[in-house]
């Protein structure tokens, strides 16, 4: 899909492109390029003498060879962008290309972010005034919908604290509760990864004096917004590795309460193993099973009493519990 955006009144207005010439007949500031056909990656090769990345070149970039300027002095960054998914959540890489006053975005999903610039700018007149400040607020809104994701991630942790610290919890329910926890470290792991690329795409433009005094100012401010969303991800790291430390601390606990089971039946049965041995020795003697037709019974009622004095002691106790 190709969309075409122009200045018109200060405001950011998307054209209707349906062949080569509605683009040729236009003066974009930025072309949005989403899954883009063979066809679409002509019109912008043949109007723009420009080769757009394939999927592939996108995927096996190096990370030291984001930034860089090609062969006609047009300006080539690579960046990750977050985009959050029920239980999929995934950096979608994204290239961007500015050459002159026009800036060309590259991705294979259609990203939150990316409609999120598009509404602003429609509605907010002197919101974009160039191509450098459609950059510039896909990095600011970027970080935006990172802090957006780390409060999902606040929300659901303390569900599971929730269940975490306030509930008996089966084995069961604990292995789920890994998993949550699991998925929303990672997420927060991804989140953190996307605010250092978006920090480093925003030094590098700072970096290249491509930025007038104002956009500067914007640069800093995204790079402020940045580092304070950096303690929020360490310390998210932390309360996940407590609330992870928590739930084996569970399950080493229900464990633990089977072992204690089978340590004090081997106890309580080492008493009536000890008085069925020595009955069930092959001679003769004075024992009662031998020269007493009560013996054997005797022999059982002893055994059972020697297995109810041991567990009254360990009820007693409060081993059982």
């Amino acid at each position: 899909m190709l969309n075409v955006f122009i200045l018109n009144n200060r405001r950011l207005n998307q054209l209707q492109v349906d062949s080569i010439d509605d683009l040729k007949n236009s003066d974009p500031i930025w072309i949005d390029l989403d899954s883009p056909t063979e066809t679409e990656r002509e019109w912008i090769r043949t109007l723009y003498q420009l080769e757009l990345p394939t999927t592939e070149d996108m995927a096996d970039l190096e990370a030291s060879a984001r930034f860089f300027e090609g062969d006609a002095g047009e300006l080539n960054l690579r960046s990750d962008f977050l985009l959050e998914v029920d239980d999929d959540s995934r950096n979608v890489s994204v290239a961007f290309i500015l050459k002159g006053n026009t800036l060309f975005s590259l991705h294979m999903e259609d990203l939150p972010v990316f409609r999120l610039v598009r509404m602003r700018a429609r509605t907010r007149p002197g919101y974009i005034e160039d191509a450098r400040e459609v950059l510039l607020d896909l990095y600011a809104t970027d970080a935006e919908y990172s802090a957006d994701a780390l409060e999902s991630v606040y929300a659901e942790l303390e569900k599971i604290s929730q269940s975490v610290l306030t509930e008996k919890m089966t084995d069961a329910e604990a292995g789920k509760v890994l998993a949550r926890i699991a998925n929303e470290e990672d997420l927060n792991g991804r989140i953190r990864r996307n605010v250092m690329d978006t920090r480093r795409a925003v030094s590098f433009l700072m970096r290249q004096k491509l930025l007038d005094g104002d956009q500067v100012e914007e640069a800093r401010q995204i790079l402020r917004d940045i580092d304070s969303l950096d303690g929020h991800t360490a310390f998210l790291f932390d309360k996940i590795n407590f609330l992870m430390d928590a739930t084996v601390g569970f399950i080493n606990i229900n464990q633990n309460k089977i072992i204690k089971i089978f340590s004090v039946a081997s106890v309580a049965l080492l008493p009536p193993t000890l008085i069925a041995s020595i009955y069930g020795m092959n001679f003769k003697g004075w024992f009662p099973e031998l020269n007493w037709e009560y013996g054997y019974p005797f022999a059982i009622a002893l055994m059972v009493v020697s297995v109810l004095v041991p567990f009254a002691y360990f009820k007693r106790k409060g081993w059982l519990d």
